[in-house]
């Protein structure tokens, strides 16, 4: 397995070592900010007990709102692939931008102009200052992988997505992919 350096857009995906870690245990984080002042992501499969019209009145999408990270849990994120209807999105890479005005996303909410795989919501983000998430990998509490399904990552059949990344770094993390969450459960 080649070792690659974390970046804006790609992916942390947590070892099979961090089990019991309520916020990352199996989790896959896109990366949308790698900068000298620090890192931010959001899980990507990690859904939340309930949907964005019981969070955003008015909102009739039952669309899923995702455990975005440990950081600021009582704020809504998003990540979405339509910047021309979004003003002010940041470009993370091949076509998946974060943020932009949110009176625009709430309006194409409102009126039925925007669907589930254009955007998915986030309550919080994961955060690390840069020494942090370089001591966390030296560790190896993560593996960062280039990612390599940006059209699928809006979806919500990303639930399994840290079971492919296992069977995709092969070896030992193979192993990993098929086992309870809960080892103990075996």
């Amino acid at each position: 397995m080649k070792n690659i350096a974390p970046e804006r857009g790609n992916l942390l995906v947590s070892e099979p070592s961090i089990i019991g870690d309520d916020s990352f245990s199996r989790s896959v984080v896109l990366l949308t900010e790698y900068n000298t002042e620090g890192v931010v992501g959001f899980i990507l499969n990690k859904p939340l007990d309930f949907t964005l019209d019981e969070l955003i009145p008015g909102i009739s999408l039952k669309l899923e709102v995702y455990k975005g990270g440990p950081v600021e849990t009582d704020n809504l994120y998003f990540l979405h692939n339509i910047p021309d209807l979004i003003p002010d999105s940041h470009l993370i890479e091949n076509d998946i931008y974060w943020g932009g005005d949110f009176h625009s996303v709430s309006k194409l909410l409102h009126e039925g102009d925007i669907t589930s795989d254009q955007i998915k919501f986030f309550l919080g983000y994961s955060g690390w200052d840069r020494n942090q998430l370089e001591n966390e990998l030296d560790s190896k509490s993560w593996v960062v992988v280039e990612n390599k399904d940006s059209k699928n990552l809006l979806s919500d059949n990303m639930h399994d997505i840290w079971k492919k990344e296992m069977k995709n770094l092969g070896g030992e993390y193979e192993l990993w992919s098929n086992a309870p969450e809960n080892p103990s459960y075996n």
